[in-house]
């Protein structure tokens, strides 16, 4: 007879399993609180900026701050040419009325009644209350985008983390090969030299290296950007313990067919390890898109400015525009965010499977 099929769960009844038989356990509640923790302090933060971007400058730095973003209403009224914020005020007979703000002079207020223009009126900024209703901020996507070059600076960016991932996945490759399919005197050694300067921090080197690239005349070029991070110690020590788990005979008996050590390299070894590769090409593409101080040093011109950097221009000695960088921020998430969505599966089969298919 043939083996029946174990009936598949939906979310609903996944989400809604319990240990005990028809009733929650202790151990279910505290197995969902501590779910449900994790899910906030993972995804809150993103909530929260994102939400955030579509705010206006005055609602970013309002306290208590609104979860939502929330805009002051405006009307127009006659006899004035730009539209007036809005406020409920309570008068001094402690009747209330929507008036319109027409200036402010320290904590007095002159404001006007939309529908009597003729009638003004004086009063403290302690007995009005702004009338905001839910309004996005577009314009701190649009304005970017359109007027500070943006797209130049997206362009730029993923050139940079393109050209640099296959550098690094070509340069590792070649070197985890080398340090594990060869035997020879010293190959463990050079092994540990080479994690070895992972403890080696950035800002050591940063002097040398920029000598470096200013004497190759590389300053102002995105190959300043993609050549120097191109050889990293986690890639060539991951793509070695993986090769390490290559059966040696399928090298030998491609010898034995008389390949090239480069057709070794490329068409057994490669395709064996392409779990491999894959973390490794996940982890560049988050490192090089993230990368904000080596750019900073080595680019000096707005056109050749990626992401990041752009984001720093926003930063001003006396002013933060705030709601511009928010915005733009979350643009430079969303390549991260969709890459990890679709490859991270590679992560754990990269790691714990072995080289045979």
């Amino acid at each position: 007879m043939a083996e029946a099929m174990p009936p598949t769960r939906s979310i609903g009844n996944l989400l809604t399993v319990t240990r005990g038989r028809g009733r929650l356990h202790w151990t279910d509640v505290f197995t969902y609180a501590y779910l449900l923790m994790g899910v906030f302090l993972m995804f809150g933060p993103v909530v929260w900026l994102v939400l955030s971007s579509f705010k206006t400058p005055a609602g970013l730095v309002e306290f208590p701050p609104t979860f939502l973003p929330l805009g002051q209403v405006e009307v127009t009224v006659e006899g004035y040419d730009k539209p007036l914020p809005l406020f409920k005020a309570q008068l001094e007979d402690g009747t209330t009325k929507d008036l319109a703000q027409i200036r402010r002079i320290g904590i007095v207020s002159q404001m006007v009644d939309p529908a009597n223009p003729e009638d003004t009126y004086r009063v403290s900024i302690n007995d009005r209350e702004p009338i905001r209703e839910f309004r996005l901020a577009t314009e701190n996507y649009r304005d970017p985008l359109e007027r500070f070059n943006f797209l130049s600076y997206l362009q730029n960016s993923v050139i940079v983390t393109a050209a640099a991932t296959i550098v690094t996945l070509l340069i590792n490759s070649m070197a985890a090969y080398g340090l594990s399919i060869y035997e020879f005197r010293g190959r463990n050694a050079i092994m540990l030299f080479v994690i070895g300067t992972l403890m080696i921090p950035i800002t050591i080197i940063l002097v040398p290296v920029y000598l470096v690239v200013t004497h190759m005349g590389m300053i102002n070029s995105l190959w300043a950007v993609i050549l120097p991070g191109a050889a990293t110690p986690t890639g060539v020590f991951l793509l070695r313990q993986y090769m390490l788990t290559i059966p040696r005979d399928l090298i030998e008996a491609a010898r034995m067919d008389k390949a090239s050590e480069w057709a070794i390299y490329w068409r057994v070894v490669l395709p064996l390890a392409m779990p491999a590769i894959a973390v490794l090409a996940i982890f560049s593409i988050m490192w090089r898109w993230n990368e904000f101080l080596w750019p900073l040093i080595v680019l000096n011109r707005s056109e050749v400015y990626t992401l990041q950097v752009g984001l720093n221009a926003f930063q001003g000695e006396l002013d933060v525009q705030w709601h511009y960088i928010l915005a733009m921020t979350v643009v430079t998430l969303i390549p991260v965010v969709l890459v990890f969505a679709f490859l991270q599966k590679f992560i754990t089969t990269g790691i714990a499977s072995s080289g045979m298919k």
